[in-house]
């Protein structure tokens, strides 16, 4: 049986990938998009359900929205809802996954399992591998507010001596020359070394099927969309955020083809899809992202009630509270913290003992600008946040897919983005094994 990797590429624009082709880069997606196509994958329609954690939940499960219910990233932990690999494995295949975005760990013997950074389930790795994938979730969820502590930096060091690969140093090492000015550059490192460790594992312990996700073009679509060359809009980031000949599109795309490369070689006998999930289409108006810098100092300097507050992806955090009824009262107090001129500074979704918030104030924040809740009074909000960036790309329901097994190049139809684990279970003959 020929071994399927898949590779979860999110929310990238093929669109913007054929543009670039067209200009002469990407070689490895030109070669294999010519040779094998692609197709559209659709999902949900209303804006509010698009999101990376629903659509990936979708693409592990065969279950719209309206099905799986998973509306946050993490809550795939309070469902015991089938994923691809337990499916898998029950046919007896070995499975593995680098980086899933919101999967749960529900496996018996998986080949590797390392959640994503932001799912608070199992690991199943070894010591180190484990320490690494610890080092890499302090590092993705303190990005806009500090560094790593001294065990981490550690932990990270030696995991990446582990699993970074020989051929790729000179990548690293000028990804690490270029962070200062390329902020964004940090975002190609973890996904290169994923994308080592991906590889190495996938060497070792030889699984039947294993995935990869990879998130740096999704972050970098988000807050750079406007600098890339086969943009042709209007809009155009301010100078002090990014030098305007930048492309960062360019550059995590070019390290996508790399990576696409460097899979293919390692595993030439490998069957090889390609998804996204869904894509990012250029945003029309002007947002600035924001994050609290320490969430428990903010939600008390307000006079929030809470137990635990745990930092989520971006401007996203949860809030666990002892009762409903603090609940209830945490939520009203974060309803009501605004600026002075009256804008919102939150919104809540309040899920009974706990709330997922979010700080969705959308523009800039000065120095010495006051929030107020009731009687609680933050004088100098903009102390309590990092800048994490200016919003460039927004969600469309519209994903790609894209099969090594398939002859002939273009774009070759649509299917609902449901229909992946049927695809995967039909690439791996799950049927006929049961069957038999």
């Amino acid at each position: 049986m020929q071994k399927l990797l898949f590779l979860e590429l999110n929310e990238i624009n093929f669109e913007f990938l054929q543009k670039y082709i067209g200009k002469g880069n990407l070689p490895n997606f030109r070669e294999f998009l010519a040779r094998h196509g692609f197709e559209e994958t659709h999902s949900e329609q209303t804006y509010e359900e698009l999101e990376p954690w629903i659509q990936w939940v979708t693409a592990h499960t065969g279950l719209t929205y309206a099905e799986h219910g998973v509306f946050r990233l993490g809550d795939i932990v309070d469902t015991d809802i089938p994923q691809i690999w337990e499916q898998l494995e029950e046919a007896g295949l070995k499975v593995g996954a680098v980086s899933p975005m919101n999967a749960k760990y529900r496996l018996r013997d998986p080949a590797f399992f390392i959640p994503d950074p932001w799912t608070d389930t199992s690991v199943r790795a070894g010591s180190l591998d484990t320490r690494f994938f610890q080092a890499i979730r302090q590092a993705v969820n303190e990005n806009a507010t500090g560094g790593l502590d001294k065990k981490s930096v550690l932990n990270f060091a030696l995991g990446g001596l582990r699993n970074a690969s020989p051929a790729n140093y000179p990548a690293y090492l000028k990804l690490v020359g270029a962070a200062r000015g390329k902020p964004w550059s940090k975002a190609l490192f973890l996904d290169q070394v994923l994308t080592d460790m991906f590889v190495r594992l996938v060497r070792e312990k030889t699984p039947d099927f294993a995935t990869l996700f990879l998130n740096a073009g999704a972050h970098i679509q988000h807050h750079y969309m406007f600098n890339a060359a086969v943009y042709d809009g209007p809009h155009r980031n301010p100078a002090w955020y990014i030098h305007p000949d930048s492309d960062p599109l360019l550059d995590v795309y070019r390290l996508y083809d790399q990576i696409l490369g460097q899979v293919k070689r390692a595993f030439p006998q490998a069957r090889i899809m390609l998804a996204t999930g869904l894509h990012q289409t250029p945003y029309e108006k002007t947002a600035f992202y924001w994050r609290l810098t320490d969430h428990a100092a903010s939600l008390r300097g307000l006079g929030v009630p809470f137990q635990s507050v745990e930092p989520r992806m971006s401007r996203d955090f949860l809030i666990a509270c002892s009762s409903m009824e603090e609940a209830a009262e945490a939520e009203r107090k974060l309803l009501v913290a605004k600026t002075e001129d009256g804008t919102p500074i939150f919104t809540v979704d309040n899920r009974g003992e706990d709330l997922f918030a979010m700080l969705s104030y959308p523009n800039d924040i000065p120095a010495g600008m006051a929030v107020v809740a009731g009687n609680e009074r933050i004088e100098d909000f903009r102390s309590h946040v990092a800048f994490v960036a200016i919003k460039n790309g927004e969600h469309h329901g519209v994903g790609y897919f894209s099969d090594s097994a398939e002859i002939g190049g273009g774009l070759k139809g649509s299917f609902p983005l449901t229909e992946i684990p049927n695809r995967i279970r039909s690439a791996l003959e799950v049927e006929q094994r049961q069957v038999a």
